[in-house]
């Protein structure tokens, strides 16, 4: 089975840092999609301990571990741009 970006509103660019759309002005998730959808022009592989929001929190999965360069299966981004 081959791995592929879905279509939906983490990976369009009309999604807004704040999770809002902004063609229908509503709040939308990773589970929405519509017939507006636009692929973000450039997807960004800069996933790392340095780049989640758990680095150096007290949820983080791996304190004793995270490090530049690593990654783990809890990553979360710190922000989201669109």
């Amino acid at each position: 089975m081959a791995i592929r970006l879905g279509s939906n509103c983490v990976n369009c660019e009309n999604l807004m840092s704040d999770q809002m759309c902004k063609v229908h002005g509503v709040k939308v998730g990773n589970h929405y999609t519509c017939d507006n959808f636009n692929m973000k022009a450039e997807l960004s592989d800069d996933r790392d301990c340095t780049t989640c929001i758990r680095f150096e929190q007290e949820d983080c999965a791996n304190p004793g571990k995270a490090a530049s360069g690593m990654m783990c299966s809890v990553w979360a981004p710190q922000s989201i741009s669109a």
